[in-house]
């Protein structure tokens, strides 16, 4: 998989947590500098000055919520056109029972066990509200879980199920931080999701898309793949 895009060369939370740091190093330095009178050494003496610690204690809370999200943002991706986010392939190895391999950027290259006649993949996207769009934020994704599926609903619910998580970073995502402090992140929309599913067969390969508004689709990749679909009336 190609790397992901960027903003100006640099990749979005990138941004973020150099603003981060920007505004937590002075408010570290008003919040425990030394900046009273000195002893008869010379050395500054610390003083309580209450307007300075409490605006440097602003400051520090301000780089720290703003560090934290960067590190939210890390796993998710620019979206700026029809974007390959993952290659599938897949393998059977018994009745409704398949080793699949995923490819996508921020994943790796991985092995899963999906049982059933599907596959589904889902996806977490940011959009951006107001004054962000103003700003011109692209849309952000971020790839969540692999799962295998049943085409008839009544064998899903009594069949072996297999959901494998593709997202391991373990700072708290933005849907949790938007959940736990929702006033202070009101440009932020994560409450959109997208998923795709297409059919396991043994040989299947396909490419796994995302366009620039957040829908996820899924394409064959080569044409033995596409005849394939076309046998399952696809």
């Amino acid at each position: 998989m190609g790397k992901p895009e960027l903003i100006s060369g640099i990749a979005p939370f990138v941004w973020i947590l150099a603003g981060a740091v920007i505004v937590l190093l002075p408010g570290l330095f008003m919040l425990l500098g030394r900046g009273g009178p000195r002893d008869e050494r010379g050395r500054r003496m610390f003083q309580f000055r209450p307007v300075r610690r409490l605006f440097g204690l602003l400051l520090v809370a301000l780089g720290c919520v703003s560090g934290l999200l960067a590190l939210s943002l890390v796993q998710f991706f620019r979206l700026t056109a029809d974007t390959p986010v993952a290659l599938i392939e897949v393998r059977q190895q018994a009745e409704g029972q398949f080793l699949v391999h995923a490819s996508a950027q921020g994943v790796g290259n991985k092995q899963y066990v999906l049982y059933g006649d599907q596959w589904q993949i889902d996806a977490r996207v940011v959009r951006w509200r107001l004054p962000a769009l103003l700003a011109g934020v692209p849309p952000l994704y971020r790839l969540e879980r692999l799962s295998g599926r049943y085409s008839d609903a009544a064998r899903e619910a009594s069949a072996t199920r297999s959901v494998h998580p593709l997202d391991d970073w373990p700072a708290p995502d933005l849907a949790a931080l938007k959940q736990s402090f929702p006033n202070w992140f009101p440009f932020v929309d994560v409450q959109f999701g997208s998923a795709a599913y297409m059919p396991l067969f043994d040989g299947a390969r396909y490419q796994v898309l995302l366009d620039p508004r957040g829908a996820l689709f899924v394409r064959p990749d080569g044409q033995a793949t596409a005849e394939g679909l076309k046998r399952l009336g696809w």
